[in-house]
């Protein structure tokens, strides 16, 4: 046993906290665990977390992947934090949490970001200047919300992180970011891969907001070694080293092998994401891409919709289906669902652009409007919204040869065929679903070994794909499902 090298990945989500113990020689996942966490809802789409409840979720995670592995976590030599993007967390100058942390789905700060939107030109503008379109959901509109709503919170940040900076900060003491997860913030150019110093000081002149960014470090560096006290509350070898980290979507690519052109990691979440590696900093003029740098040295085009298995849930619980009765319907029905087609927009959409939207049943005669075509409709709807994504990504030059499919909705054979078809691409499942967490795991071996293991081959050990999930188009069906994707764009369009 002696000839193995363990590293514990671990992914802070909206959800829960999720953790993974690595053997890098093998590439084997030897044992996970998982914690809840709760959200604070409030008015205005107000969605925020205590940070505590992550540092929780993290030590009972993390005793539960070791028990599960059987390992001895004296042997762990190094842990990777993946983290939800574009969160906000300030310290004062205690290093103590001044307020709870504002989240990615929060949309309190909307018209604060319309402001930052206008001082920069509008949606050209952002992208010129910064390489993305800020969104609500950036970090940047909470940074003037809580000078506007919190004044005596503002007058007190003394450090500014986001979710994984600061649990690599509980980690280590230190106070640094990375590229990747560095570019979801609003104020980072992801082109020079450097902060926006002036539209900080456009919020905050007196400069405070700029001396307490965090330090940038690059992908494979070490944020540093464990604090002792914290090594002995997760059970683990104080000699740990620290990885760099990243957001999520940088850390789902890594735990993809989505690190060279040509692989395309599409996760069926709570909402959708399509990302695909890029070696050059090529930004769409389309709003909806984000061109986000990647935690592994290159570039992350990437969309995100915001409906999918809350919308394919929503008409499961209102026909009370579980999961096995709904994919038997939606088998039942044919492809285009006999032209009943769902416009799933239920939070608002982001692709298309469509933030006031709200859902819509198209189509419905007396013929067709029944359960089986309710449930092809939803199933078909989100991912409509996927490959109108995929377009975008395509048109501004990246080739899909296959799909690596993740998230809840993956595991369903029934909606990999519908992705296969509706994408005419070929889909394959990874074998591990935390892949955000597995990307982790792998970005902490990749630090520990200096850079000698080089990340794809760490990549090809650690990432297995799961041959029986592999799914291929079938021709009449690609055919039938273009023309039930032109109708969904004829229904998008007259929105």
């Amino acid at each position: 046993m002696a000839n193995q090298q363990l590293f514990l990945g671990i992914d802070c989500g909206t959800q829960g906290t999720k953790a993974l113990i690595l053997d890098a020689v093998t590439g084997q996942v030897l044992g996970q665990g998982a914690a809840p966490h709760t959200m604070i809802s409030g008015p205005n789409g107000c969605r925020e977390q205590d940070t505590e409840q992550w540092i929780d979720a993290f030590i009972q995670a993390t005793h539960q992947a070791l028990a599960a592995a059987g390992v001895d976590g004296q042997a762990v030599l190094g842990i990777g934090v993946s983290g939800q993007q574009h969160g906000l967390v300030l310290l004062d100058d205690q290093d103590q949490v001044l307020r709870p942390a504002k989240l990615w789905c929060d949309t309190e700060t909307t018209p604060e970001n319309d402001r930052l939107l206008a001082h920069l030109g509008g949606e050209s503008g952002s992208l010129e200047r910064l390489g993305v379109v800020i969104a609500p959901g950036y970090t940047v509109s909470k940074l003037l919300w809580t000078r506007d709503v919190h004044p005596q919170v503002f007058a007190r940040i003394a450090s500014i992180l986001l979710p994984h900076d600061f649990l690599n900060h509980w980690l280590t003491g230190r106070h640094c970011s990375e590229y990747g997860d560095a570019s979801g913030t609003g104020y980072f150019n992801v082109r020079t891969r450097r902060w926006d110093l002036e539209l900080l000081h456009h919020i905050d002149p007196s400069g405070r907001l700029q001396s307490a960014l965090p330090e940038l470090i690059d992908a494979h560096k070490p944020v540093g070694r464990i604090l002792p006290a914290i090594a002995a509350r997760l059970g683990i070898n104080p000699d740990a080293v620290v990885a760099s980290g990243g957001g999520d979507n940088m850390m789902g690519a890594i735990g993809t092998g989505n690190i060279q052109p040509g692989v395309i990691t599409m996760s069926l979440g709570s909402s959708g994401t399509v990302y695909a590696y890029a070696q050059e900093p090529v930004v769409s003029p389309q709003a909806s891409v984000a061109t986000f740098c990647s935690s592994s040295g290159g570039w992350l085009p990437l969309i995100c919709t915001m409906n999918l298995t809350n919308a394919t849930g929503a008409v499961r619980e209102l026909l009370e289906l579980d999961i096995d009765a709904f994919n038997a319907l939606v088998t039942q029905a044919p492809i285009g669902a006999d032209g009943v087609c769902m416009l799933p927009f239920l939070n608002g959409e982001r692709v298309p652009a469509l933030p006031h939207a709200t859902a819509s049943l198209l189509g419905l005669t007396t013929t067709n409007l029944n359960r089986a075509n309710l449930c092809r409709a939803v199933v078909e709807g989100t991912t409509f919204g996927l490959r109108y994504g995929l377009d975008l990504l395509r048109a501004n030059g990246l080739e899909a040869r296959s799909i690596r499919l993740i998230g809840g909705g993956s595991k369903s054979p029934v909606w990999r065929q519908i992705v296969a078809d509706i994408m005419d691409t070929t889909v394959i499942c990874t074998e591990q679903s935390e892949a955000a967490a597995l990307g982790a795991a792998i970005q902490a071996a990749w630090c520990h070994s200096g850079s000698q293991q080089s990340l794809s081959e760490l990549c090809q050990r650690c990432v297995k794909l799961d041959p029986t999930s592999e799914t291929r188009p079938v021709a009449e069906h690609v055919v039938a499902s273009q023309q039930a994707y032109e109708r969904y764009r004829q229904h998008v369009a007259t929105l």
